[in-house]
């Protein structure tokens, strides 16, 4: 029987999402027993985003956040827009042309992992107690049905299921309400969107994979504040785009979004990104520049469209785990940690009063909310780029969102499932990457050491299979097995073996980034949950 623990609300994750419900939860009644659960290491350890963040929930959270010492140190100062071609060539996008939603003016570049850092700080003040180091495993349900709270993974199990001597059995955390708030393609909140068919008025999720770079460069070049963003080349054979953010510190982050609803199976997304430094408009601020950190993560980027009900009995979906990404404005960070604001009002509305509904009087806080509006407003933006392409599909985004405004009385629908889109590899183009070069480029083992992953050797896989042999089989003959290519930190490999091809899976790589739960064409790859503390280690990402 495994120890237990009761509270009024439990909160798995600690990202921008979390920390914001549980910081309104206790600036609204101080009396209500909360905890944050976080796999990382220590809160900020798996967090990655570009990022540049628009202060309007903070601001609403604290007033004074400036005075407290929110890490929002480097105002936007500056935006650019370009449109690359060839490797070489680059249009700069005059600023009228840019959608509305890209413009950044009142925002900052920003460490979301150093500013999920200090919300941790905030909650504790408050009284809130958080337990990083401690992967959420298993959802516990009452036998009616609803949520009773999550069980921590069990720590000391060997890759064979054995009991190590560093063995510890998982623990019980019992509460009212429990919100989930992992992140994007949260390996709970997946099943919990099966369970309560919480999608089912929903189109598809779709997702991109988005790698960043973390670079200290010399002094002349860095203008602080300078935002730029991109599309086009490198890639050729997917949608998405490039970032390169000046931030504090003689810092810049670059990086590139690649939707995973690409076709053709030989595309190697970190590839592509090791192309996109070579461009002109990146080189000149990497050369003579060192590389500090590396990493990747999912994006959930389906939008208005694609958001499923956030709410089930005694549980709340919030943040990426439900989709808030604003993908116009390519931000999540204010809405994450707005939906986490109005899930913490709803509860502190319901523990205080008796017979209220949580599902109703969420609603009701969310229909009157500036989160409605906004992803409401925006929920063209993505369907139109997968269907118009990024010069048609731009073309209607700026007539959507600078002339009407987001309120065109059209909505348009996507309903493709990103992982069925690839195609045979006979039938492709195959894609040969050139060789790192070592200063702008790097091979993909040499990243991930930037990322400071580890993960204790001797312990169960959590890239399971549901079936061993489909990576040798149908994956490998049908489409060369793409995870050897979409994965960014080269944890799946096919070894060539006299008896054979053996599908290798070196999970200590793993950054976490849940590309291969979403993109395997046979969706025969489960992320689950490895022993607590494991992953990356990102210093501010």
């Amino acid at each position: 029987m495994r120890e237990s623990m009761e509270f009024d609300v439990v909160i798995v994750g600690a990202g921008p999402s979390g920390l914001s419900t549980a910081i309104r939860l206790k600036q609204l009644n101080e009396d209500l027993n909360v905890c944050v659960l976080e796999k990382g290491s220590e809160v900020g350890a798996h967090i990655l985003s570009g990022a540049v963040v628009e202060p309007r929930a903070l601001n609403e959270l604290f007033s004074n956040w400036q005075e407290l010492g929110a890490p929002l140190n480097t105002p936007v100062s500056k935006d650019e827009v370009y449109l690359l071609k060839n490797g070489e060539i680059a249009k700069e996008l005059p600023h009228a042309l840019v959608p509305n939603t890209m413009k950044n003016d009142g925002n900052y570049i920003v460490s979301v992992g150093n500013l999920c850092r200090w919300l941790a700080e905030q909650a504790e003040g408050l009284g809130v107690e958080i337990f990083p180091g401690f992967a959420a495993a298993e959802v516990l349900y009452h036998e009616d049905g609803s949520v009773k709270g999550v069980a921590t993974g069990d720590m000391g199990v060997s890759a064979k299921g054995e009991q190590l001597p560093t063995y510890m059995e998982g623990m019980e955390l019992h509460a009212t309400y429990t919100v989930f708030s992992e992140g994007c393609r949260g390996h709970l909140g997946k099943q919990l969107i099966e369970k309560f068919s919480l999608n089912r008025s929903a189109d598809p999720q779709h997702y991109a994979l988005g790698i960043k770079e973390l670079w200290q460069i010399p002094a002349e070049k860095h203008q602080p504040g300078l935002v730029i963003h991109g599309a086009g080349w490198p890639l050729e054979e997917a949608s998405g785009g490039f970032f390169l953010y000046h931030g504090d510190n003689q810092q810049v982050m670059v990086g590139l979004i690649v939707d995973l609803n690409y076709q053709n199976p030989w595309l190697s997304p970190y590839e592509e990104f090791q192309r996109l430094k070579h461009h002109p408009v990146i080189k000149q601020y990497l050369e003579g520049a060192e590389r500090v950190s590396y990493g990747a993560r999912a994006i959930a980027k389906g939008g208005w469209n694609a958001l499923p009900t956030m709410t089930m009995p005694g549980a709340m979906l919030i943040g990426c785990d439900a989709g808030t990404l604003n993908v116009a404005k390519i931000k999540g960070t204010h809405t994450a940690m707005k939906s986490g604001m109005l899930a913490a009002e709803a509860m502190a509305k319901v523990f205080g009063s008796d017979g209220l509904s949580l599902d109703k009087t969420f609603q009701e806080l969310f229909d009157q909310s500036w989160l409605k509006q906004e992803l409401y407003g925006t929920r063209n933006f993505a369907p139109a780029m997968h269907k118009f392409g990024t010069f048609w599909g731009g073309a209607f985004n700026f007539i959507d969102q600078n002339i009407f405004g987001g309120k065109m009385p059209l909505t348009l629908r996507d309903t493709s499932l990103d992982y069925a889109q690839m195609e045979k590899a006979n039938d492709t183009n195959k894609i040969t990457y050139p060789k790192p070069d070592g200063k702008l480029s790097f091979d993909r083992l040499s990243s991930v050491f930037l990322s400071n992953t580890n993960h204790e050797e001797d312990q169960p896989c959590h890239l399971t299979l549901a079936d061993d042999s489909i990576p040798t089989g149908s994956n490998l003959s049908d489409f060369a097995e793409p995870a050897q290519r979409y994965c960014p930190a080269g944890v799946y490999e096919i070894v060539e073996q006299e008896a054979g091809p053996k599908f290798q899976i070196n999970a200590q790589n793993c950054l976490h980034c849940k590309t291969c739960d979403i993109k395997d064409p046979a969706q025969n790859i489960t992320w689950v949950t490895p022993e607590g503390t494991g992953g990356p280690n990102y210093p501010n990402m």
